[in-house]
């Protein structure tokens, strides 16, 4: 691979490019998905290409070829060229300096996770669809994925890594229904439960089975429970509500692309503005938000992004103050700060974009309990149930799957139907506690969109519970 792709970047010099680079990607993924008792969905897929990417002229061409081959590798740098001399006007792009890397990186693996046979899988999602079983329990699904990813990423200015990333993951749903009333509780996490840069020790320790009828139960009482009342309060939000806060309000505003107007097709631009670095207050004081791609486990970890820059820790809010933004060489350079290090591509047929890594909230003191036992009326919010941001990142709405109130420093009754809402800065402005390390955790999201055509990336967020005064929940008067 790593000769395709030198023979690629030579081939893209000599049709006049003044930057060239080449990843060659060999991707196997494998679902299985299994619902009542009976087998939903099997996958097992595997993809193999080469991408190109050539400045010419200061305008950006990329083009593609599924032949891992020597002609498939020329053909794909010829066309690049050809599109990037082919864009009308002037372009004036330099790109943030970055040394020549040579190396290869492998996710730690304990045990591989295509080792395990599909009927192994299928039988550990029966298992657990069959420990949801409840008189109230509609509908009971379970899901077990993974994913391997083998590249090699070659560029003009002298780069050649390696890289074998391996993920896996799984899920649980108990979809509950009952005189005109429909709930769902989920685990680890909601919208396809929650992924690991792991091998299949990580989905073992989900311990989907033991979980299930914990989950069942609790959707089940949903259906008999108070509907979540309307006003203004203390929320405190678990671990796993707090990851798609961060996602959402704090992740995708930071791109740097979308700040500048350059990302707006998919999922809108940004409040943010360039100038916004280093005066901004996002949040209160307790908010830290730092993007590493050195995070053990995480689906945004890697020795090297797609432009080959080193992963890296860097602080994106800091003590509330917005202190960067994620970054490639080409925004990082117009900025005039940062150097990249957040590019990453779906596939070999995807030309690379600013995503987020791994995205976290900094933990603070203290565990769950004691952040409930400081509020004397409140609601406590836990597992995401749906999501709505406008296109700017600044007013949201979200909803989670199952609350409780909180009633002198104590969990009360249980709640349905409950929802959040406020605008990013504000919100981030009431944070009044976060949970300390103990209480961190994090989730691995795997349906983040973005681009045109459509991109999925795969994300991690770590967070612990945190506590927000002054919030509205419901529906305002």
């Amino acid at each position: 691979m790593r000769d395709l792709c030198e023979t690629a970047v030579e081939a893209a010099l000599a049709e006049g490019a003044s930057y060239a680079d080449a990843r060659a990607v060999v991707r196997r993924s494998q679902s299985v998905r299994t619902k009542n008792g009976r087998v939903e969905d099997v996958n097992d897929v595997e993809s193999e290409g080469i991408g190109v990417r050539v400045l010419v002229g200061g305008a950006w061409g990329f083009a593609c070829d599924r032949r891992l081959d020597e002609t498939g590798a020329r053909e794909a740098a010829g066309r690049a060229a050809a599109f990037a001399s082919a864009s009308p006007g002037n372009h004036d792009r330099g790109l943030a300096p970055v040394e020549p890397h040579s190396g290869s990186y492998r996710t730690p693996v304990e045990r591989d996770p295509f080792d395990v046979s599909l009927s192994d899988k299928v039988e550990l999602c029966l298992r657990a669809g069959t420990a949801l079983e409840h008189a109230d329990v509609k509908v009971a699904q379970a899901s077990v994925r993974a994913q391997r990813e083998h590249k090699t990423l070659v560029s003009s200015e002298g780069t050649a890594v390696e890289q074998e990333l391996v993920e896996t993951g799984g899920g649980i749903d108990a979809i509950a229904a009952g005189d005109g009333v429909f709930q769902m509780r989920s685990y680890p996490s909601a919208h396809v439960g929650s992924s690991s840069q792991a091998g299949w020790e990580y989905v073992e320790g989900l311990a989907l089975e033991r979980e299930a009828p914990r989950v069942a139960e609790q959707a089940a009482a949903l259906l008999r429970a108070d509907t979540c009342p309307s006003g203004v309060t203390t929320v405190v939000i678990d671990s796993e509500q707090m990851a798609l806060q961060v996602h959402e309000s704090v992740g995708h505003p930071t791109e740097l692309d979308r700040v500048y107007g350059t990302e707006a097709s998919y999922a809108g631009t940004s409040f943010l503005n360039p100038g916004d670095l280093d005066s901004l207050r996002y949040g209160s004081e307790l908010m830290n938000i730092t993007a590493d791609a050195t995070t053990a486990g995480g689906l945004g970890t890697f020795a090297f992004d797609d432009e080959g820059v080193p992963a890296a820790r860097t602080p994106i809010v800091e003590a509330g103050v917005l202190r960067g933004f994620l970054t490639s060489r080409e925004t990082a350079a117009r900025l005039g700060a940062g150097g990249g290090g957040s590019m990453r591509a779906d596939g070999w047929s995807r030309m690379p974009l600013v995503r987020m890594t791994n995205l976290h909230l900094e933990p603070g003191q203290g565990t769950l309990e004691q952040l409930i036992s400081e509020v004397d009326d409140g609601v406590y919010l836990e597992s995401n149930k749906s999501w709505s941001i406008d296109d700017k990142r600044l007013n949201f709405q979200f909803g989670t799957q199952i609350a409780w109130e909180i009633k002198k420093g104590k969990l009360g009754r249980m709640l349905r139907d409950a929802t959040y809402t406020g605008i990013t800065p504000v919100f981030w402005g009431s944070l009044d506690a976060v949970g300390g390390p103990d209480s961190w955790t994090m989730v691995g999201l795997t349906n983040c969109g973005k681009g045109q055509p459509g991109q999925g990336a795969h994300v991690s967020h770590g967070a612990a519970p945190a506590r927000f005064r002054n919030v509205q929940i419901g529906v305002k008067a």
